[in-house]
């Protein structure tokens, strides 16, 4: 597959003629815990002290919303971010909310989701998850689910710019180069290839398989 890169360089493109939309484009990769951590620890409040949910429930349903939210992580990277529109707006859009990603992967401030589009997703999905669990055993597997969104928000960052040693972080920035630099349309799952496996959108390694270095494309 050809490479469908721009620049690997800490650079951008401007997207909005507003300087106030702009603005509302571009992130610093910690906003999100600052935002995040301490809707999850109300959630936490809530459960321990509101509803009074015993630890062996709150544990259990705080791991079922992390494991709720990788496939939420691959189903939104697959299907709405790797959708392709046919009209010009539609294509503004995907490259608004994805395209730019893949043209400017290495770009600091276009790493993490901003709050502009997470908040809102966080509320609509508060919301379904609240008709379907109820308001009391909601509270903690929110705290999972948001938990998985921050793993996967900070490690989507740590995947471009941090220095892996490991051989686990390795193996997962591997997998997410590969979506980049090899094969768009596999390689989903950013903080963990779960569902690429189960699904079959996994890459293919060979027995003597490379971690691909983006400075070599």
């Amino acid at each position: 597959m050809s490479k469908n890169f721009v620049s690997n360089k800490d650079e951008t493109v401007r997207m909005f003629k507003s300087d106030f939309f702009e603005a509302f484009s571009r992130v610093h990769f910690t906003v999100p815990l600052y935002i995040f951590l301490p809707i999850i620890l109300y959630f936490l409040y809530r459960s321990i002290w509101l509803f009074e949910l015993n630890f062996l429930s709150i544990i259990s349903l705080i791991i079922i919303g992390l494991f709720v939210w990788t496939l939420t992580e691959y189903t939104l990277h697959r299907f709405v971010f790797h959708f392709q529109p046919k009209s010009q707006f539609g294509k503004r859009l995907h490259f608004i909310f994805h395209g730019v990603h893949h043209d400017y992967p290495s770009d600091t401030k276009r790493l993490v989701m901003p709050p502009s589009v997470s908040l809102p997703l966080a509320a609509l999905f508060y919301i379904l998850f609240k008709v379907i669990l109820g308001v009391s055993f909601v509270a903690p597997f929110f705290v999972g689910f948001l938990i998985g969104y921050l793993f996967y928000d900070i490690s989507h960052y740590a995947i471009h710019h941090f220095n892996m040693h490991s051989k686990l972080w390795l193996t997962i920035k591997n997998h997410h180069m590969k979506h980049h630099y090899q094969d768009s349309a596999k390689g989903f799952g950013v903080s963990s290839p779960l569902w690429d496996i189960i699904i079959g959108t996994n890459f293919l390694y060979s027995k003597n398989k490379k971690e691909i270095n983006p400075q070599e494309n």
